[in-house]
């Protein structure tokens, strides 16, 4: 998925120690176009730029497209990062240089890796949807930081289904990483967790967890409680590494779903401006003036049938990039 910002933050992005629970609150983007879905972007912020290697957290729906218009990206880069799409609902057109033709579907992980350059488009909209059912359009799109030892490396992509694990008053999908005793078999550049996990009415979920591990836990649906702080849709209570067991409540009378991204602190300087994650200014323009003049880095989308060819990457700032800081 693209940051469609006309007018991108160019980030410095380093991870600081952090203590007990902080929620962050999401902001409104809109994504695709003039009708626009609306995403809730809850990574990177000003409290915190990282969970881990996880950099970039977008929520949306549920929303019908027929209403909306949709999700319609048109062919766009990446550099120094892997993109991990999760949809709750409905289903996404995804294609890359890879020459990767793939539907994104509820309970299933397509994980895409940009390396050195990769080009990809989105499409969510009546005209792709295959049923009704497909066209309510509910998800997450996630980036994962690559470390500077990986991130020019080749471009890939995975699909992963993992099966439904069921717990004492829940169940889950671990779609990346390890969690109560079960393993994704996707390969990962830094030690990281990803899951979706859906506690019933009145339950309380206790897992055990790695303490090495910082956690995010991104609520979807429901009522939750982590830790004693009440989450609202779309909300993210942060958890620093120390902990080796989490507990979720859910008080309320529907079950509520969550996803839970965990990994240990990514301690290297990132640089993300619009799709880019680099290491300094520079190398972010390098990367722009490539994708300006479609160069062979990012490679070719075929069979996008938007209406532009490819999406061109707004102007970037005249300042220097200045560290941006954490507060403590």
């Amino acid at each position: 998925m693209s940051n469609t910002e006309a007018d991108p933050a160019e980030l410095l992005c380093r991870e600081r120690p952090g203590e007990g629970v902080t929620v962050l609150t999401p902001r409104d983007v809109p994504l695709g176009g003039p009708r626009a879905i609306r995403v809730r972007r809850t990574l990177p912020q000003r409290q915190r730029s990282l969970i881990g290697a996880w950099c970039f957290a977008d929520h949306y729906g549920p929303q019908d497209v027929s209403d909306s218009g949709g999700m319609d990206v048109a062919p766009h880069p990446h550099t120094g990062l892997q993109t991990a799409s999760w949809l709750f609902s409905g289903e996404i057109e995804h294609r890359d240089s890879i020459g990767t033709r793939a539907m994104v579907r509820p309970g299933e992980l397509n994980l895409m890796t940009a390396g050195h350059g990769i080009a990809h488009s989105e499409v969510a909209t009546v005209a792709t949807v295959s049923t009704p059912d497909t066209a309510m359009l509910h998800g997450v799109q996630l980036w994962i930081a690559l470390p500077d030892e990986h991130r020019d490396t080749a471009r890939d992509f995975r699909h992963y289904a993992p099966p439904l694990l069921r717990l004492p008053g829940a169940t889950a999908r671990v779609f990346l990483g390890s969690l109560a005793g079960t393993t994704s078999p996707v390969p990962v550049f830094t030690p990281l967790l990803g899951a979706e996990l859906t506690v019933e009415p009145g339950a309380t979920l206790s897992l055990d967890v790695d303490p090495a591990f910082e956690y995010g836990v991104l609520q979807d649906v429901g009522s939750v409680t982590v830790a004693g702080a009440a989450l609202g849709t779309g909300e993210l209570a942060y958890l620093a590494p120390g902990a080796g067991r989490l507990e979720l409540t859910n008080p309320g009378t529907e079950p509520a779903r969550v996803l839970l991204l965990g990994g240990t602190p990514f301690t290297e300087e990132l640089v993300m401006w619009w799709n880019f994650v680099g290491r300094s200014h520079d190398e972010i323009a390098e990367y722009r003036e490539a994708w300006q003049a479609q160069a062979d880095r990012f490679g070719r989308v075929e069979g996008y049938q938007g209406t532009t060819a490819w999406l061109p990457a707004p102007t970037l700032p005249q300042v220097r990039i200045k560290p941006r800081r954490n507060p403590a």
